[in-house]
């Protein structure tokens, strides 16, 4: 189990990213507020195939210049949440999270798609709207870039590119209106690790469709930038997002075992089971971590909201000696604790921590 490195996954509010070439939407300056009219199978959506793209568990490392700094790996699990709309939502502790997701939207006099990216850093608030304003789809590689929909590439940008079973977000920031051009916030490179758990999700939609999503063209009339700090003025909130639960997820200590309140837990949450009885480890697995938080060891339970519907399986790892990393003399949890999360729907499961490593 010392193989199980990295213990602080990374939490990065990826708001940002740089770049652009070939397909070119319109400019964000004078825009249009004429409704949309009726979308089928042969609208032209800008940036349409990135639906098809990014479905998985992506994980790789983050390279940062904010004072987060730079991480091993980040995971990710994309998956639709409607027909013409993929999300992720990810928790490093109680006070930082992040919702990512990707839509259909209708925005000066085009429909194109929309990056929504929000969450917490330190328990304050914060939610970017990105539009896509360049499209480049070649046999090995495709790029779409995405920017503040009122500002454009002056505030931020968004750039997202797969090549293969990899998957690049960067991101460029002008740092709260404090410069003239966006420098690089953070780049993230992953490679797919699964494209299985998604696949429910993408039957039950036939996904993806061209429907619209979100009707902004008179969203974003009356503000300076599609940023937002007040949260009552979000106009697609996480609350109304489709599809989603919630999992209330507990752990409990075993006869023999103390735990330390100052030290930590993670709870850890894969789509495949990580144990083959009776205490064999299934490494390759750790392929399917779909949600994961740090708590600390008073605290025995926590709700992750805004959960992909689906089986689970639970697992809980006690750092005893502090370092971060699960190794000799930590405790764990040595049962596939599975649970099933429903449409819309809510679930709750516990599993022990029983096992203290060799």
């Amino acid at each position: 189990m010392n193989r199980f490195k990295r213990y602080l996954f990374p939490l990065v509010l990826m708001a940002f990213i740089f770049g652009g070439c070939g397909k070119k939407a319109k400019t964000t300056e004078n825009q249009t507020t004429t409704p949309p009219p009726p979308i089928t199978s042969s609208t032209d959506v800008i940036g349409y195939n990135l639906l098809s793209k990014i479905c998985g568990i992506w994980d790789g490392g983050v390279t940062s210049t904010t004072a987060l700094g730079s991480y091993p790996e980040w995971v990710v699990d994309f998956r639709p949440i409607s027909a013409s709309q993929v999300s992720a939502k990810n928790e490093l502790d109680t006070a930082n999270d992040i919702f990512m997701s990707f839509f259909i939207t209708y925005h000066n006099s085009e429909y194109k798609m929309a990056f929504r990216n929000g969450g917490s850093f330190a328990s304050r608030k914060r939610v970017s709207y990105m539009e896509v304003d360049s499209v480049s789809e070649t046999s090995g590689q495709s790029y779409y870039r995405f920017v503040d929909f009122v500002k454009g590439s002056s505030r931020t940008i968004t750039e997202v590119i797969f090549k293969q079973d990899s998957l690049v977000i960067r991101s460029f920031t002008n740092k709260y209106n404090t410069l003239t051009t966006p420098t690089l916030h953070m780049e993230w490179r992953a490679k797919l690790q699964d494209a299985t758990s998604c696949q429910n999700a993408i039957a039950a939609f036939g996904f993806p469709q061209k429907t619209l999503v979100k009707d902004f063209s008179t969203t974003f009339k009356d503000v300076t930038e599609s940023v937002y700090y007040d949260l009552s003025s979000d106009p697609y909130s996480e609350s109304s997002q489709p599809y989603l639960g919630k999992s209330t997820l507990s752990f409990t200590v075993g006869g023999g075992l103390t735990l330390d309140p100052s030290k930590t837990v993670m709870l850890v949450v894969t789509t495949q089971p990580l144990i083959s009885p009776p205490y064999t480890f299934n490494f390759a697995n750790l392929a399917y971590r779909s949600r994961y938080v740090i708590l600390s060891a008073s605290n025995s339970s926590f709700t992750f909201n805004y959960m992909h519907p689906g089986t689970y399986y639970l697992y809980a790892f006690y750092d005893k000696d502090g370092n971060r990393t699960v190794n000799s003399g930590d405790y764990v949890s040595t049962t596939n604790t599975t649970f099933t999360l429903p449409e819309n729907g809510t679930t709750s499961a516990t599993t022990q921590i029983n096992f203290a490593i060799p």
